[in-house]
């Protein structure tokens, strides 16, 4: 099998660069010196070699280095090790970008569903879709639902729960999901609109599988999970065991890493199951650089092996009258997530879901392939 290389963006000194790179190499392969290396197939199979150094004009340097691909035994876990183990405790190295060879990425599932399929059970075309979020934790259950008809209603495709949403005393997991996903169906049998929910699933493997059984006994059309808090390969996991509907992954816990969100929520997320991926937008209240932005939506989208393209989601802040300048960011490939700005004021949620439909619909780049404005008339419970 092909190695595996990574790049590493090192802040060291040009004089010692050199260095740092073999003693990543080293660190991220055998952990031992090399003159301690003694057998010939470890020499020349499994110690990791750089590949590469290149200063860049910040004065850190991007260092290449080939990791056998036997070492991570085909497990999530192990390939995280291998990839940023014990290299990730030096401050000075973070890990900003892989290439993997095709034999390896057939190892892994993808997205079962993609951008593709998330659009076919909205039945939503070509256009851009729309996501709302359910929040502030410590609401009720009835009231949760209640905002889950008003945002349906409205024309919304996508209502998630918020990612604080857990099992707590004043929103128990089951008696939400199921409370929910009827204000959802009710919202579809009034309106003519089918939206999807998305219950948070949080906790151990054990609890996030059981969440899961409750949320598809509930009909609930797909799922919030947040990799980096329920770990890799208990992710990569639930995903492959637990869940048959579309999975939509939140960076929580994203910016531990000291891994390059492009690559971690770009690539990783989408190599281990996710079919859509929430980022923080370069105009909301998070701090990424529009470059940022546009390679974790490039990477969902780009060829990646055998895995069908991933849907980027941005969010964080985004504003309805942001709508317009996002969509020429990111095309109409994309799915828009406003949470807090919508529910500023309560009377009025369902008119102002009503208008980021509106205002997605009338700035999408194919305008045809979107749905009629919906109606804001009726009742916000």
């Amino acid at each position: 099998m092909s190695p595996i290389t990574a790049t590493y963006r090192v802040d060291a000194e040009a004089s010692d660069v050199a260095h740092v790179a073999q003693a990543i190499a080293l660190e991220q392969s055998v952990e031992l010196p090399l003159a301690a290396v003694h057998d010939t197939y470890v020499a020349e199979r499994i110690v990791a070699r750089v590949a590469g150094i290149r200063s860049r004009e910040d004065g850190r340097h991007d260092v290449a280095i080939e990791l056998a691909a036997e070492t991570t035994g085909g497990d999530v876990a192990q390939l995280v090790n291998m990839l940023f183990g014990n290299s990730s405790l030096h401050a000075h190295v973070a890990l900003v970008d892989v290439a993997w060879p095709a034999d390896f990425l057939a190892g892994f599932a993808g997205p079962r569903h993609g951008a593709a399929g998330l659009r076919q059970a909205l039945g939503a075309g070509a256009r851009p879709l729309t996501c709302a979020a359910l929040k502030p934790q410590g609401l009720t259950v009835e009231r949760l639902a209640a905002l889950a008809y008003t945002l349906a209603a409205a024309g919304i495709d996508v209502v998630k729960d918020d990612h604080g949403l857990a099992d707590q005393a004043y929103s128990p997991f089951a008696a939400r999901v199921e409370a929910c996903q009827r204000a959802i169906d009710r919202a579809a049998a009034d309106t003519g609109h089918r939206a999807l929910y998305a219950p948070s699933v949080v906790g151990s493997p054990r609890r996030a599988a059981a969440q899961a059984q409750v949320a598809r006994a509930a009909g609930a059309g797909a799922l919030l999970l947040a990799p980096a808090l329920l770990g890799l390969p208990a992710f990569a996991e639930l995903v492959r065991d637990d869940v048959d509907v579309p999975v939509i992954a939140h960076p929580a816990f994203g910016g531990a890493t000291r891994i390059a969100h492009p690559l971690l929520l770009g690539t990783l997320f989408r190599m281990l199951g996710a079919d859509a991926v929430i980022f923080p937008h370069s105009a909301g209240r998070f701090a990424f650089a529009e470059a940022t932005c546009r390679e974790i939506a490039a990477r969902a989208r780009a060829p990646l092996g055998a895995f069908t393209p991933m849907l980027p989601v941005p969010a964080g802040g985004l504003q309805v009258e942001g709508v317009a300048a996002a969509l020429e960011f990111y095309g109409d490939d994309v799915m828009l997530l406003i949470g807090g700005s919508l529910l500023i004021e309560p009377e009025r949620v369902r008119e102002r879901a009503a208008r980021f439909v509106a205002a997605v619909r009338d700035a999408s780049v194919a305008p045809e392939a979107s749905p009629p404005r919906p109606s804001i008339a009726g009742s916000a419970a």
